[in-house]
């Protein structure tokens, strides 16, 4: 038994007997992301509430920062994703990462309502830039079979991140927001820039096959990335029924994770009355399973249907969602953070990989970067809805319970994104029904 186990461990990390080189880019991709889980997108509420004591500024104001972004992060995508296609992904994340550390070393110093939408618009941009769309450019080019493992491994980064979100926090208490940001600026840039050389395009820049095998690979109808003709140019993807039901899909998973990222912070320390403290302990447990749910859906993935399973994970969406906004027990909130976590998880690789196998690596930067035109309605709608109806209503359950509503409506759009007919008529069969 452990001879096959072994067996198994080398023919996916070990092909040639050596360590295959896209497992570098996937630590690194990993590292990338943990930057920014750790010191931006899931530490954002505790800022929230700093913030708000400092300047009086309201939930809506502050939310309304974290919306213009995603829309600019969303407007920005296609340009990204041509450019990535075109000219590689390591140059656009050195771009990224610098302007993602510049943008924290201004907001150390931000005084007004216009320097902080300024300071973390540039943060965004930056975070974007040098952040997961482009390493999935990568990734997607050097993984086939391993793909959903590969992707799963790299977010992995950004749960680890969430999971140390209490280490930012005990600074801003300690130290005070302004010179957490400082040194958080000085980290993204020396830690940063490192990690960015590991990253290559395409395994042919080293001389290298997809996912490492001895020969180039001879794919096997029945495989989860299988295509059985050339890959879709953005044009034709965006012609298809399953680009924008994906599209669409992903945005209604994102109405909660992004309301999430904003306002549980908020919530549970001003709705249900916990400390700075104990609401990171959420946190970080929410995040732990979401480790949980991306190793699990990274081998789901490469096994089963992912768009079945990103059916249950939007479900699984709501039904915390729902859980969060109406909690009056400990447990309630327990098991928020474990649908919730578990849900973001393992849906999270599989929207890469779903579209990766149904349009192909070849145009996937640029097709991305379309998606994510839609992709940010969810993502910046989601925290301006809740923020505004607690502004209203003094809490959270309304606007909960309709970001909460419109994750299961989404569900709809993954029941009905079946493959679409590849370039020249003929269907995908890459789908797993087993």
């Amino acid at each position: 038994m452990f001879s096959k186990y072994l067996q198994q461990f080398n023919l996916t990390f070990r092909p040639r007997g050596y360590l295959f080189y896209g497992w570098y880019i996937v630590a690194s991709a990993g590292g990338i992301q943990m930057l920014s889980g750790l010191l931006w997108m899931q530490s954002y509420g505790a800022y929230v509430v700093l913030l708000q004591q400092e300047f009086g500024w309201s939930k809506t104001m502050v939310a309304g920062a974290f919306a213009l972004t995603r829309v600019e992060s969303g407007i920005l995508g296609p340009l990204q994703g041509w450019l990535v296609d075109k000219y590689g992904p390591r140059p656009i994340l050195t771009f990224g990462i610098l302007v993602f550390g510049i943008g924290f070393i201004w907001l150390s110093q931000i005084e007004t309502i216009l320097t902080f939408y300024l300071a973390f618009g540039c943060i965004a941009v930056g975070s974007s830039l040098g952040g997961f769309a482009t390493v999935m450019v990568s990734l997607v080019n050097w993984f086939s079979k391993h793909r959903s493992k590969a992707v799963a491994l790299s977010q992995l980064g950004y749960s680890i991140g969430g999971l140390c979100v209490p280490i930012v926090i005990f600074s801003l208490e300690l130290f005070g927001w302004r010179t957490t940001a400082l040194a958080s600026g000085i980290v993204v840039l020396a830690v940063g820039l490192p990690l960015v050389q590991v990253v290559k395009h395409r395994p042919q820049d080293r001389g290298e096959t997809v996912d490492g095998t001895l020969a180039p690979q001879v794919t096997d109808s029945s495989s989860p990335g299988f295509s059985p003709q050339r890959d879709f140019t953005a044009k034709e993807a965006m012609a298809t029924r399953a680009f924008w039901l994906i599209s669409f899909g992903h945005a209604s998973a994102l109405l909660t994770v992004s309301a999430v990222m904003v306002h549980l912070v908020p919530h549970l320390t001003e709705g249900l009355e916990y400390s700075l403290s104990q609401a990171g302990l959420f946190v970080a447990m929410m995040t732990g399973f979401q480790v949980v749910g991306q190793l699990g859906g990274g081998y789901l993935g490469d096994r089963f249907n992912k768009r079945v399973i990103s059916i249950f994970c939007m479900v699984a969406h709501c039904v915390g969602l729902l859980l969060l906004a109406y909690a009056s027990h400990l447990w309630m909130v327990l098991a928020f953070t474990m649908l919730h976590g578990l849900a973001w998880g393992v849906r999270g690789p599989l929207m890469v990989a779903l579209r990766a196998d149904y349009f192909g690596p070849s145009s996937f930067g640029t097709i991305m970067g379309f998606s994510s035109l839609i992709v940010m309605l969810g993502m910046s709608s989601g925290p301006i809805v809740a923020g505004y109806l607690a502004d209203i209503y003094h809490g959270y359950e309304r606007g909960f319970t309709i970001l909460a509503i419109g994750a299961f409506l989404g569900s709809f759009c993954f029941i009905f994104a079946t493959p679409p007919a590849a370039p020249g008529g003929k269907p995908l069969t890459g789908e797993r029904n087993d």
